[in-house]
């Protein structure tokens, strides 16, 4: 009966979110066989056509400083990234590329996921890798670059590389944390059922990875059908309300939640895991860690949105039925996303970016659109090895990374298809969490001061 009851709910979340959907006022009627536009509160700012248009371009990055102007565009199997002046958002200009050596030899996903940091007044950015056994730098998970003297690329410098023999397969998703003790710690997947953390002053300083390494978060929930699995996508960000740092991962098997506030002994506080979530993908809270938003990873299924106060007060081990759900369109799946509550902000592959609000976190409602692939529904990329890892059938094609800048809203986006995009959305000008009556926390890390601080309670003598 359990099962039946999660089946039915699910499947009564999907058809209301596919009912919100068709309730935006600015979307117009499209060919949903090869969607083109945008609705009315999403307008274009630039556009990159990077490498040529071919599926190379993975995830995205931004710099939060307003004296730097600065994004970062990986590429799959170019196995580079890019990094873009975004003085005038209008006309992106290109500073610098850098390519893994002998990339002829290579073989595997290439350049990831990108994160930037910035430590004793030097800002960094760490690019990660994934190769294949049996080709140059299988055990590679991230090259580390000095980005301090842009504009000038001339400037920018090789600092480190982290290796990982343990594991070949290099990391898949990264996070550069801004932990309540000082330290800039870098969060990475691997091919096993854990995270490992990094304390990134160590390496930017010279000391050997290994050494460096100061902690692993295991993954509780793996799926062991495939013989177990790691970590796919997670989040960490303080917990102003309980004083703790958390890490929220997704990966095979479901959700965790995890207090790293000593990440050398991570304690486990809580799951997500009920049917469907045997793909899990992405995971983000709200600011106060009170709501979340996750993405499994197959066609079909919508964004789901959970009530996470059970969980975070121990009432409960496990979460298993979420409180609402979202989808741009049912046929499709949407990718991954950046909540700036109570805004959520979609890289959606076919259906581009997509914006939906989360003000009434029991009612999605989307606040607009702009289709970035212009690619036949379900085409992929014609089953070529060459062009892509997607069949002929494939959804996952289009729109793959998003990132928000705080203080003036500005949107960008890669697409595996068309590239860069530079977006504004009518009305956002800016996050700050304190404007919502939230903490004022985010992917976005304070670099200089570290994460916002509930301030202690006045009380009477």
């Amino acid at each position: 009966m359990r099962r039946q009851l999660v089946i039915a709910t699910l499947t009564a979340l999907a058809a209301f979110a596919a009912s919100v959907r068709a309730q935006d006022p600015g979307v117009s009627v499209v060919d949903f066989d090869k969607k083109k536009g945008g609705s009315q509160k999403i307008h274009e700012l630039g556009h990159v056509v990077a490498h040529d248009g071919a599926w190379k371009a993975a995830d995205v990055e931004l710099e939060q400083d307003r004296n730097r102007p600065y994004a970062y565009l990986c590429g799959f199997v170019n196995f580079d990234f890019t990094i873009y002046d975004l003085s005038n958002p209008s006309a992106p200009k290109q500073l610098f590329r850098w390519q893994i050596d002998n990339p002829e030899l290579h073989r595997g996903i290439g350049a990831m996921d990108g994160k930037y940091f910035k430590i004793n007044g030097r800002y960094y950015y760490a690019q990660s890798l994934q190769f294949m056994q049996g080709t140059p730098d299988a055990d590679l998970g991230a090259v580390i670059f000095d980005v301090t003297g842009l504009p000038d690329p001339s400037k920018v410098k090789e600092v480190a590389r982290i290796r990982y023999p343990q594991s070949p397969g290099g990391f898949h998703n990264t996070f550069a944390y801004k932990h309540s003790d000082g330290r800039a710690l870098y969060f990475a997947t691997i091919n096993q059922s854990k995270a490992l953390v990094y304390d990134l002053e160590k390496i930017v300083k010279g000391a050997d990875p290994a050494t460096a390494l100061v902690g692993e978060v295991p993954n509780p929930t793996p799926f062991r059908q495939i013989g177990g699995g790691g970590y796919h996508d997670f989040y960490v960000g303080y917990d102003p309300a309980t004083g703790q740092d958390k890490f929220y991962g997704a990966g095979l098997g479901g959700y965790s939640v995890w207090d790293v506030t000593k990440p050398e002994t991570p304690k486990q506080l809580f799951t997500i895991t009920s049917l469907g979530m045997d793909v899990a993908h992405t995971f983000t809270p709200s600011p106060d860690g009170r709501y979340a938003v996750t993405e499994t990873e197959y066609q079909y299924t919508p964004l789901r949105i959970w009530d996470l106060e059970a969980g975070q007060s121990g009432k409960t081990q496990n979460v298993d039925i979420p409180i609402s759900a979202w989808t741009a369109d049912w046929r499709d799946l949407s990718h991954n996303h950046e909540v700036r509550w109570p805004y959520v902000f979609v890289s959606a592959y076919e259906d581009g970016l997509q914006v939906f609000n989360l003000k009434d976190p029991k009612h999605p409602v989307t606040e607009g659109h702009f289709y970035t692939c212009g690619c036949e529904h379900e085409h992929g990329f014609g089953g070529n090895p060459d062009n892509g890892w997607q069949s002929t059938t494939s959804v996952e094609q289009g729109a793959f990374g998003v990132d928000v800048r705080n203080y003036d809203g500005l949107v960008v986006l890669s697409d595996m298809r068309s590239g860069f995009w530079v977006f504004k959305m009518d009305g956002f000008t800016g996050w700050n969490g304190h404007d919502y009556n939230m903490p004022n926390i985010s992917s976005v890390q304070d670099w200089d001061h570290g994460p916002e601080k509930a301030k202690p309670k006045v009380t009477s003598e």
